[in-house]
Formats: C-alpha cells, sequence, structure tokens
C-alpha cells in the first residue's frame, strides 16, 4: 500500500474530473479524496497497491472526455489509511 499525492494541471475544472476520479477511483479500488484547487487545478490523495496507482495516474493524464490535462505532478506521502474515496465539495479544510 503507498500514498501519493496528485496534482493535475489544465482544463479540469467544469468537465466531471472529481466525479469521473471518484468512479474511476471505485472500480480499481483506490481510496482517498480529490477537489477543486483556486488555481484551476484538481488535488487528489490516492492510496493502493504500487500497480494500481500506476494505472490510476494513467488515467488521470486522460482525464474525462472534456478535460484537457496540460500536466500531472505526482509525488508520495505518508499512508493515511483511508477507507474510501470522496469528492471533497468546497474548498473545506482536509
Amino acid at each position: 500500500m503507498k500514498h501519493i499525492n496528485i496534482k493535475v494541471i489544465g482544463k479540469v475544472q467544469g468537465v466531471f474530473f472529481r466525479a469521473s476520479t471518484k468512479a474511476v477511483a471505485d472500480q480499481m479500488g483506490v481510496k482517498g479524496k480529490v477537489k477543486n484547487e483556486k488555481d484551476g487545478s484538481v488535488i487528489i490523495e490516492a492510496e493502493a497497491s504500487n500497480v494500481i496507482l500506476d494505472m490510476f495516474v494513467e488515467w488521470c493524464h486522460k482525464g474525462p472526455e472534456k478535460a484537457i490535462v496540460e500536466q500531472v505532478v505526482v509525488e508520495e506521502s505518508e499512508l493515511q489509511h483511508y477507507t474510501n474515496f470522496v469528492v471533497i465539495k468546497k474548498n473545506l479544510l482536509w
């Protein structure tokens, strides 16, 4: 099990990126959360095996149909032991 933080940059807000990310995460068994940032990017915290996370990051490079992903930044972080995958609707503390 591994934890990564993913920042997706491009036209990724207003294109159902968060909802699509949750659907893909749920299908793959990825745990974590996703939220929009004020700078127009999307931030994802994801936990799964290395193989699953590699596939998940690969999907993040494409995103949903209307997204235009320009850059994906991935960094490893401390395991948070998430039990599900959630969409953060507002910029609340997380």
